[in-house]
């Protein structure tokens, strides 16, 4: 597996229908985690922590997933975390701002992370975020109307507990389709307070 995954982190690397677009930046981030696991996690793409680190899912919106993580009684190193488009997009005088990727981009990107799935065989996928679940799945639509398909940067927009908790909902049922226990202080996460 291990061969396979480095094998598709070089074919990344210099993906002829990626680059030719021009319009990714240069840095690739490719993947995170256990590739042994039964959860992948797939983003839309880096964005500038992500390129400086090069690890999908850091800054705000990561340590909002890893807080995810850990409440499902997870950890990064646990789950398997992957992006669609493996380059930032680009945008002009580009700094620290990012933008999603463009169909044509995840068009050109899907291959790969498509073999991805292919060498990982996870049991459950969990895309994060509308863009990613547009890519992965051929729909169309924004997040709320695909109801279970949220970025962890949504979660850092709104304080409301009841979107919380429907983050949360999701979770619970990923957990219980993946036979892992669920404790009654976590189905009690984010519910409203008597």
């Amino acid at each position: 597996m291990e061969d396979k995954l480095q094998y598709l982190r070089d074919l990344a690397q210099n993906w002829k229908p990626a680059r030719d677009l021009n319009s990714l930046r240069d840095t690739m981030v490719f993947a995170t985690g256990n590739p042994h696991t039964q959860l992948m996690l797939i983003g839309e793409a880096p964005g500038y922590y992500e390129e400086v680190q090069r690890e999908p899912f850091v800054g705000r919106a990561g340590e909002k997933l890893n807080q995810i993580l850990k409440a499902m009684g997870l950890s990064r190193d646990m789950v398997y975390i992957s992006n669609i488009v493996k380059f930032r997009p680009a945008l002009p005088n580009q700094r620290t701002n990012n933008r999603a990727p463009t169909p044509e981009e995840i068009e050109a990107c899907l291959p790969i992370i498509m073999h991805e799935i292919q060498v990982i065989q996870p049991k459950m996928i969990i895309a994060l975020g509308g863009t990613a679940a547009v890519g992965l799945l051929g729909e169309q639509g924004s997040v709320s109307s695909m109801r279970g398909r949220y970025h962890p940067s949504y979660l850092l927009r709104s304080d409301n507990p009841r979107e919380k908790r429907k983050v949360w909902e999701d979770m619970l049922a990923v957990m219980e389709r993946m036979g892992m226990p669920v404790s009654e202080k976590q189905r009690g996460y984010f519910l409203p307070r008597e």
